[in-house]
């Protein structure tokens, strides 16, 4: 345990935007995004005693997320949500009096994780994009805090009070946000709350956190830190690698470019390093050790997993905790079995619970 960070978050995934599978590329109708399927994971995740949910948003793929999270908000008991939403398709004050609406029906467990996302069918530059995502982000936090907002910017004009919803604590919720642009990692050091990598290298990871450390620290800022990436734990190493590999076993690599091309951020300078990080992995897909590529062939985004037996699994994110990350969100194939692989092996053994303002 870190004398620093005794506690971390841990979080699990839900497959909204992204079909789940048995083996990768090979569709299965039982495993699509829907409702019921993600419903399912959402409540095995609460009753195995996660932190918290990443649910996903993407415009071209899956359900909406804004009217998932209102549904399942009244089913689970003690899970936290984060709530991807997508700051282009999107109107701040009314995104405002929907998150607090969300947050009152889940009795104040809710979290945002917000996406500097195009408004579907436009196509807006990164600088001006990353931009908006600020103002966003500011006009949230001000309604979501309870002030009035008097805002004079570049993409929003507006001058109103906040809405008559409140968060149940009276403030912002924390603000999850992702991106390795130039651009996306000032408008991280100036807004979000908690800063998103996707697997890479430990000594790259050590990097990013001292770049965004010293960014925000600029603007007066201090930021969290989070990790998501694919988990892959069996009793032992032979038997994670073996699993590892049977996810690609029946793989067709037109049918995996395919996959990865439908994701709307599929050219986005995060997913580009995580091509990178494949491309120079060794030839059985490791990039280093306990951290596998091999995701990457058939998914856009976050594109590796840590595999190992528990101890391993184990090691290598107390080594990650060490670097300052904070928050943990995992998944795997199929979500609800690795969920529930993660819960038995490595999860008790974490010192976690929900991440503190």
């Amino acid at each position: 345990m870190s004398a620093t960070n005794p506690t971390c978050e841990v979080s699990w995934f839900s497959a909204l935007c992204d079909d789940d599978y048995e083996f990768l590329g090979v569709p299965d109708p039982l495993l699509r995004s829907s409702w019921e399927h993600c419903r399912d994971i959402v409540m095995q995740a609460d009753s195995l005693g996660f932190d918290n949910i990443l649910l996903p948003s993407g415009y071209a793929l899956g359900i909406d997320t804004t009217a998932f999270a209102a549904a399942i908000a009244t089913l689970v008991k003690r899970i936290r949500l984060l709530m991807a939403v997508r700051i282009g398709e999107s109107w701040p004050p009314q995104l405002a009096r929907q998150i607090a609406t969300i947050d009152r029906i889940l009795g104040g467990r809710l979290t945002i994780n917000i996406i500097s996302s195009d408004l579907p069918g436009e196509t807006l530059e990164s600088a001006p994009r990353y931009r908006r995502t600020v103002e966003a982000m500011h006009i949230l936090k001000t309604l979501l805090n309870g002030q009035p907002l008097d805002h004079d910017g570049e993409f929003w004009k507006l001058k109103v009070e906040p809405s008559g919803v409140s968060m149940v604590s009276g403030k912002a919720p924390p603000l999850y946000f992702g991106g390795l642009s130039p651009d996306a990692r000032d408008a991280a050091a100036r807004g979000c709350d908690v800063f998103l990598m996707w697997p890479d290298r430990e000594d790259v990871v050590k990097d990013i956190i001292a770049d965004m450390t010293a960014r925000a620290a600029k603007y007066g800022r201090t930021l969290k830190f989070g990790y998501r990436a694919h988990v892959v734990v069996r009793e032992t190493e032979a038997e994670a690698r073996t699993a590892a590999d049977r996810l690609l076993s029946k793989l067709d690599a037109a049918q995996g470019a395919a996959i990865k091309a439908k994701s709307l951020d599929s050219k986005s300078a995060g997913v580009n390093a995580q091509l990178a990080l494949r491309e120079t992995a060794a030839a059985d897909g490791y990039a280093e050790a306990h951290l596998w590529t091999g995701i990457g062939r058939a998914r856009s985004g976050c594109g590796a997993a840590i595999v190992g037996d528990p101890d391993q699994v184990l090691a290598k994110l107390e080594r990650y905790r060490a670097m300052g990350i904070q928050a943990f969100i995992f998944s795997g194939y199929p979500h609800a079995a690795e969920a529930d692989l993660f819960a038995r092996h490595v999860l008790p053994r974490l010192p976690h619970g929900p991440l503190m303002p």
